[in-house]
This record gives C-alpha cells, sequence and structure tokens, in this order.
C-alpha cells in the first residue's frame, strides 16, 4: 500500500552503494584489462586481466577471471586461471576451479573444489624452521664425532 516490493528492493540497492565503494560486474558483462578498487567487489561475469583492490573480491559461480589477482581477501566459487596474492585470506567454496598460484597468510579449500597450482601461506616461517634443523644436525654430528 505505502511502497511496492519493488520499491523496498531498491531501497536496499541504494543503501549498500550508499555506504562507500562496492563494485558489480554482473553475468553477460566481459571486461579486459586492469582494474583497480578500493573497496569490495564481486565478479559474475568475465575478467581478462589484472586486478587490483584493496578490499575483499568475492567471484561468484558464474564468474570468470583470466589473469593476475592481488587483493586484501578473496572468495571464490567461480573459475580462476591466474596467480592470486591475497593478504588476509583465500577461500574456495564449491564448484569453484582455480588453475594458479595462490600466496596468502590464510587458505581454505571446501570439499568439491577443484584445485591445481602451488600455495604459499608464508615460505620466510619454512626458512627459519631449516635453519634450525641445521643447527640440530650439527649437533647431532657433534656429539655422535665425541
Amino acid at each position: 500500500m505505502w511502497g511496492t516490493t519493488d520499491d523496498q528492493k531498491d531501497k536496499k540497492w541504494e543503501a549498500i552503494f550508499e555506504e562507500g565503494a562496492y563494485t558489480f560486474l554482473g553475468k553477460g558483462v566481459d571486461f579486459k584489462g586492469k582494474a583497480k578498487f578500493d573497496g569490495s567487489i564481486r565478479i559474475d561475469g568475465h575478467f581478462d586481466g589484472q586486478i587490483v583492490s584493496q578490499d575483499t573480491l568475492v567471484i561468484g559461480e558464474s564468474g570468470v577471471v583470466k589473469g593476475e589477482i592481488s587483493c586484501e581477501s578473496m572468495i571464490c566459487s567461480g573459475k580462476i586461471e591466474g596467480n592470486i596474492v591475497a593478504s588476509q585470506k583465500v577461500q574456495l567454496l564449491k564448484p569453484a576451479v582455480l588453475i594458479g598460484g595462490i600466496r596468502t597468510p590464510s587458505f581454505s579449500v571446501e570439499e568439491g573444489v577443484l584445485f591445481h597450482g602451488t600455495c604459499d601461506m608464508g615460505a620466510s616461517g619454512l626458512e627459519d624452521i631449516s635453519s634450525q634443523s641445521g643447527e640440530v644436525e650439527t649437533i647431532h654430528r657433534g656429539l655422535s664425532a665425541s
């Protein structure tokens, strides 16, 4: 009576866009090139190129990305062919497909995801462990020689 459900839906979308930086690339959208975003982005279309985001990147089930991704956090249930660098975390949700490398401190994969590539969750920590194990080997050699 006072407003149709369409009006209410429009108000919800207006509130989301008024809050700040949120970008949406919908189904049927094909984009090629380099894109830089200050806020969150959701991709449900096709993107070919480089994505840089200072916030969260969401790739929906129909989303396809070919290229390099740099973001704070990423949640993906679509398809990615390329490398990802995320400063916070990467989550792959069913039925995601990822062919490429990941570099992030936190990584989770849901059952049913196809992942073919490499994951680096902090190589510097591995270097510390290998240097400590080298010291332990030297100590053991010294003990066995005496």
